[in-house]
């Protein structure tokens, strides 16, 4: 009986598509649905005695160092691992490859506060139980070092993450955000390139002051502490709304002067440069003078 043959008959007796796996095997392969060429299974530990392997806990009838697998599906996704005299030597994971699916920026959302070397990704679909994120090249290649931890956040996955841009430079070099999820022992990867400004969103301004004069009122707006320094170098505009005190109308400003007779305001910020993102609202503020 080849191993094949093996985990298909144990269909009736296990569902292996039934896994749900909450995070990333230290060992893992992956297969592609309807792809000639076998998968190799490899013991993860040389000796000199025989080897034998398990599937799901399941003896296999099957010896030998290397386990072939060939026209890979889903009744054959589990944890395979070899043992040697009753001793378990390694295991690994066999996943299948996801195809098609939504393209990486309808999964993953990310911002940057400021021009400095860390920002957050948020992904929120609820299907995939294990998450993770990575920057450059090496991600793409599946390598373990690129990846950052996460945690999960209001149903979703919370990532920080870092990277190594002068933000007192042209930025010319995009970032390469690669993404892995799984989902029923399927695994998704997707990739995709941006630069910083394109996540730029600041924090909310801080209202300092409101200032009775002659033409209207002075409005005193601070960048957010998170903004990246000098401010002077890092510009913002910021945007005033405010509630005029005899019909309840609202008006919006983008200088520091507004109409007098307001009965509360409130303001947002963007880099002025980029046109980034509006940040949040600032709460109501309400003005008595």
């Amino acid at each position: 009986m080849t191993s094949s043959q093996f985990i298909f008959g144990l269909l009736f007796i296990s569902l292996t598509g039934a896994h749900e796996l909450n995070h990333f095997p230290e060992n893992f392969v992956v297969a592609k649905r309807n792809d000639p060429n076998p998968v190799t299974l490899t013991c993860g530990a040389n000796t000199g005695e025989a080897v034998i392997w398990k599937f799901d806990g399941e003896e296999m009838e099957f010896t030998g160092p290397n386990l072939n697998m060939s026209e890979v599906d889903i009744p054959m996704l589990g944890d395979y691992s070899c043992w040697s005299e009753g001793v378990k030597l390694s295991s690994t994971y066999l996943l299948l490859q996801a195809e098609g699916g939504e393209e990486l920026e309808s999964l993953v959302r990310c911002r940057a506060k400021s021009y400095d070397c860390n920002f957050s990704c948020k992904w929120t679909h609820s299907e995939y139980t294990a998450v993770r994120l990575g920057l450059g090249h090496e991600c793409s290649e599946g390598e373990k070092s690129c990846h950052w931890v996460s945690h999960n956040s209001d149903g979703g996955f919370q990532f920080e993450l870092s990277h190594s841009l002068s933000p007192y430079t042209e930025e010319s070099t995009m970032l390469e955000l690669t993404a892995e999820a799984i989902s029923d022992l399927f695994i998704l990867r997707k990739t995709k390139r941006f630069y910083l400004r394109d996540i730029i969103q600041p924090d909310s301004p801080k209202i300092v002051r409101c200032e009775k004069g002659e033409q209207g009122l002075n409005v005193t707006i601070d960048p957010p502490s998170s903004w990246s320094t000098p401010h002077s170098f890092f510009t913002l505009e910021h945007e005033i709304e405010y509630v005029l005190k005899d019909n309840g109308k609202t008006g919006r400003s983008s200088s520091g002067l507004i109409p007098k007779g307001i009965s509360k305001l409130r303001a947002r910020s963007r880099d002025s440069l980029v046109l980034s993102d509006w940040s949040k609202w600032t709460p109501w503020k309400n003005v008595t003078y």
